[in-house]
Parts: C-alpha cells; sequence; structure tokens
C-alpha cells in the first residue's frame, strides 16, 4: 500500500566551502519524518540493477549488514536499485545547470512522487536498505543517537506498558515487545496498531496518526512534542465481524474489551438505556465475552471516530479564513449519481488509511467468498468456463454495488498539504 509520503518545504543552504544545496522537508502523512538532500536520495537508489541469480549472491552482503549494531547511510543508499532492479520506479534526473524556481519546483514534485511509488512493493519498505536509510535519516534530523531509553505504550483504559527500548527501534519491533508483554499471540499481532494520540485540555481525545511500521515512535514523539502526543495501542481493522477471531486469546479479547468501554464512556458507542443496562450487568461480572458480543450490534460499534471537519457534500462549505489544512477527496455514488466529496480536515491521512483498509478487507471477504463458493460448486460445473478473479469479487462484494471509493485516473491519493509559494 502506498505510503503518504509529501516534501512540505525546500530550504537552501550554504556549506562550509560556500557551495550551495537544497534540504527537502519529508512528510509522511502530515508530520516531518526528516530532512534530506537529494544527493542523499541519490546515493540510495544508486547501482544499476542485477539479474535474480545475482540477488543470491549479495546476501551473504545484506546478512553481514544485519550483524552490525549500526550501517552508514552509504551502505545502505547504495543497495535499493541493486537489490530491487526494475521494481524501484525512475529516479529525478540531475540538473546540470543552475535551477531556476519553476526547476525547484519541478524537482521537489518528482521526489515527493518517487517516495510515494518506491512504497508501493512492500518488498522494498520491509527491507533492511529500506528501513535502515529512514531510520539514520530521522535520527540524524532530530540529533537522537541510538541508546537505551523507556517508553510508554498506553491501552484504552488510560493504564500504560513501560518499555526497555533502544531510541532507534521501528514501531513494529515495539509492538512486537508490547505484545510478549500482554501475552498477545503473535498470530494476532497483525489486527492491531500503534497511533499517536492526542489528549486536549476540555477531555477530548484525538487519533492523530497510525504510526508506520518502519517509523521510530521514539523519535516522532520528541519531533511531536507541541502537540502532547502519547503512544498508545489499538485495533487496526474496519470489520467488526474479525473480533470473532480474537476472543480465544485473552490479551487480544481485553483489548477490544476496554476500547470498547472508552468508546462508550466518550458516546463514540451510542446504546440504548436498556443495552446500557445490561452491559453494566455484563460488565460488573466480568463477563468480557457476552459484553463484547451485545456492544458489537449497537450503534457505531467498530467506527473509526474522527475530530469534526468540513465536507462540500451534499451542500457546499466554506472554510472559515485562510487556516491551512489537509483535503482528502473521492468519488462516491449515491442515487446513480458520482459526485466528488472533499473533506477539510487535519486527520485527512488517516481517513484515507481508513477507506483503504475497509476496501482491502472487503476485497480479502469478496475473494474468500469466491473460494468458498468455488469449492462447494458440483464437478460438472468446475469444468465449465469459470469466471475470473476479477468477475467473482464484483459478483460477491458487497461493497461495490451501493457506495463506491474510487481513485480518479494518475492520481491516486488525493491527500496533499496546501504549500504557500515562499516556503520552496
Amino acid at each position: 500500500m502506498k505510503l503518504h509520503f509529501s516534501i512540505a518545504a525546500a530550504e537552501e543552504l550554504r556549506e562550509r566551502r560556500g557551495g550551495r544545496y537544497v534540504l527537502y522537508s519529508v512528510c509522511l502523512e502530515g508530520f516531518l519524518l526528516g530532512k534530506v538532500r537529494y544527493s542523499q536520495l541519490r546515493r540510495w537508489d544508486a547501482q544499476s540493477c542485477l539479474c535474480p541469480s545475482a540477488l543470491h549472491s549479495s546476501s551473504g552482503f545484506i546478512r553481514k549488514i544485519k550483524e552490525r549494531v549500526t550501517w552508514s547511510s552509504v551502505e545502505a543508499s547504495l543497495l535499493l536499485r541493486r537489490l530491487f532492479g526494475s521494481t524501484v520506479p525512475a529516479f529525478p534526473p540531475k540538473f546540470y545547470l543552475a535551477m531556476t524556481k519553476s526547476m525547484a519546483d519541478e524537482r521537489r514534485s518528482q521526489l515527493e512522487q518517487y517516495l510515494q511509488n518506491v512504497t508501493l512493493d512492500s518488498n522494498i519498505t520491509n527491507s533492511d536498505v529500506f528501513i535502515g536509510f529512514f531510520r539514520k535519516l530521522q535520527q540524524d534530523t532530530f540529533k537522537i543517537e541510538t541508546q537505551r531509553a523507556s517508553l510508554d505504550v498506553y491501552l484504552a483504559d488510560g493504564s500504560n506498558i513501560r518499555l526497555d527500548i533502544q531510541t532507534s527501534d521501528t514501531a513494529e519491533r515495539i509492538l512486537e515487545v508490547t505484545s510478549y508483554k500482554m501475552g498477545l499471540s503473535r498470530e494476532l499481532i497483525g489486527y492491531f496498531s500503534l497511533f499517536f494520540i492526542q489528549d486536549h485540555s476540555d477531555g477530548a481525545l484525538s487519533v492523530v496518526k497510525k504510526v508506520a511500521e518502519f517509523e521510530l515512535p521514539y523519535v516522532s514523539l520528541q519531533s511531536m512534542k507541541e502537540l502532547h502526543c502519547k503512544l498508545g495501542i489499538r485495533k487496526w481493522y474496519m470489520d467488526p465481524s474479525l473480533d470473532t477471531l480474537l476472543m480465544d486469546c485473552r490479551a487480544s479479547m481485553n483489548l477490544l474489551y476496554i476500547q470498547a468501554i472508552q468508546e462508550i464512556e466518550r458516546n463514540w458507542i451510542k446504546p440504548t438505556e436498556g443495552e446500557m443496562q445490561e452491559l453494566e450487568f455484563l460488565q460488573k461480572t466480568a463477563n468480557k465475552r457476552k459484553f463484547l458480543e451485545l456492544v458489537r450490534e449497537m450503534q457505531f460499534y467498530g467506527y473509526i471516530r474522527l475530530d469534526p471537519c468540513i465536507c462540500d457534500y451534499p451542500e457546499g462549505a466554506e472554510k472559515d479564513g485562510e487556516e491551512e489544512t489537509l483535503e482528502l477527496r473521492f468519488e462516491y455514488r449515491d442515487s446513480d449519481k458520482w459526485q466528488w466529496i472533499i473533506f477539510y480536515t487535519k486527520q485527512a491521512f488517516l481517513m484515507s488509511s481508513c477507506l483503504k483498509k475497509i476496501i482491502s478487507e472487503q476485497m480479502m471477504k469478496a475473494s474468500k467468498e469466491a473460494q468458498e463458493m468455488e469449492v462447494k460448486m458440483p464437478e460438472s460445473t468446475k469444468n465449465s468456463k469459470k469466471p475470473s478473479i476479477q468477475q467473482k469479487q464484483v459478483v460477491h462484494s458487497s461493497f461495490i454495488p451501493r457506495r463506491r471509493f474510487l481513485v480518479q485516473p494518475n492520481k491516486e491519493d488525493y491527500v496533499f498539504e496546501k504549500i504557500k509559494e515562499e516556503d520552496l
């Protein structure tokens, strides 16, 4: 899944010897991830691709890298295209003449597109080359060396788990350690994720963003101090029926239970008066399974609560003042009419991730139903011409006929930050 990389700004700086260079502010889902030079990204992308047989011969080199505690950005940068070859998108070319402002804008846009496209291949984003480069980028930008530290991961009931970590530990690693300390089965880790959560002075709570697996939570928290964010663990799926897969593990059931209680207390889930009395009885008797079975049928259960925002549908909306914000656009079908809808919200990236999650879950569900139907088909039918997988998914998907989220051609992500000219 493409990550929401953007380059919010570019600043021209002077080197000690008098030369000039441009430093690009790379953001992930609207928050600064690190600052990087064109030459650093170019070295990372560098070297011609190898054939598949040559890739095997490089495995020993990769193993040596893994065995090191730290490794240089130059070593990391020289491996990307060498290891993944043609799957890596074309890197923006060098300019051999002095850059004009329009050329600088073009390069910033090209680098932004490159970073977005390079993350389409999960083999790349899961590789040591990718993780190592962005680990060093984050640490260098915020001047945080690798050392031991403490990190709190908060649960929905306000309690926390204190971890002894390295400041260079990724979110994937921290989620694994958190799950181990809670007794969460490894097979179920993928149903949960780490989020940055903001507590407001009025008692409100906002889910700011989902933490990317390669991101360094300790470093990100330091860079987001002004938002007073904390690191929390919450479920990460949109289909409430998936709850049943987690009920046989005490730790996962407890996570669902305390999150459901939090959402009821904050009025995010809206039980009737009678349902509320029954829930209170089940809570007193500590019957978590029955509690979750009941709450799953209630209004707004399974929703991800977002802050109030402005939308131009069904009627046009006006934004107050010139406040910089984010936009999310998608196409919506209602009464056989397609309509482009725009949301103005600081949580546009999170909203976009939720929409993608809905689509992926629906497609997986449709594919599973198609496979089950094929198994149940009589032998005579199996021998007849079979529809394609794509056809099966359309036939069995309950998501497509009524409301459908589409992506406009050649513009896969409509989440973007408005950038002023003077910031470039």
